[in-house]
């Protein structure tokens, strides 16, 4: 029983296992664009120009939705900002009746070497406030999440100015095969499932 259904038992909802929620974490706004904290949404933003579908603005964030293989991926960036992403993701969950095993969390992460790219089910939030959020709203850290490493190369003290600073040359030229390698595993997620995703990419 998941936290949805637990969360509205006194409803009768009919979730749908062929819809997954695909989230990608940052913050809305131009001073934020092309910053590492934002990959998230980099990577959902190409999901959705491979499929030529345009974000549009909705309750709580900007959604796309995507068809692939029989099901239907909803493109998640939500306008929460950071710290409150739980509160988007709760709601597009609900408003789409999607089921916990079907929702993916792609996220920065400081403690992978930058381009690495990592998914598995549950964990620690790492320290990092969008997932700390969700895992406030659901109860429990027991969801999908594609880490994408952004590296830790900065001074001591000075994690939030690297985190939300811009990517280097070097690394915007290196970013397009990033996003493309991590757009295929969300949607391999989707497809084949995690296990077989994870064994698929994880370790390549």
């Amino acid at each position: 029983m998941n936290w949805f259904f637990r969360l509205f038992k006194k409803e009768k909802v009919e979730e749908d296992p062929m819809k997954y929620l695909i989230v990608g974490l940052g913050n809305m706004g131009m001073d934020y664009d092309d910053t590492r904290h934002n990959v998230g949404f980099e990577i959902v933003d190409h999901i959705a120009k491979e499929a030529e579908v345009i974000f549009k603005n909705d309750s709580q964030g900007d959604i796309a939705k995507v068809k692939y293989k029989g099901r239907t991926l909803i493109l998640l960036k939500p306008s929460t900002f950071m710290n409150l992403s739980g509160k988007a993701v709760r709601y597009w969950m609900t408003k789409e009746k999607i089921i916990a095993d079907n929702l993916l969390v792609v996220v920065d992460d400081l403690q992978l070497p930058f381009g690495k790219l990592r998914l598995r089910k549950g964990g620690s939030d790492g320290g990092h406030n969008g997932l700390r959020d969700i895992d406030k709203m659901f109860g429990n850290n027991k969801y999908a999440r594609l880490r994408v490493g952004i590296g830790n190369d900065f001074p001591k003290g000075r994690q939030v100015d690297f985190v939300l600073g811009k990517w280097s040359d070097e690394e915007s030229n290196a970013l397009p095969a990033i996003r493309k390698k991590a757009a295929d595993m969300a949607k391999s997620f989707a497809a084949i499932g995690i296990k077989h995703t994870m064994n698929q990419f994880n370790n390549k």
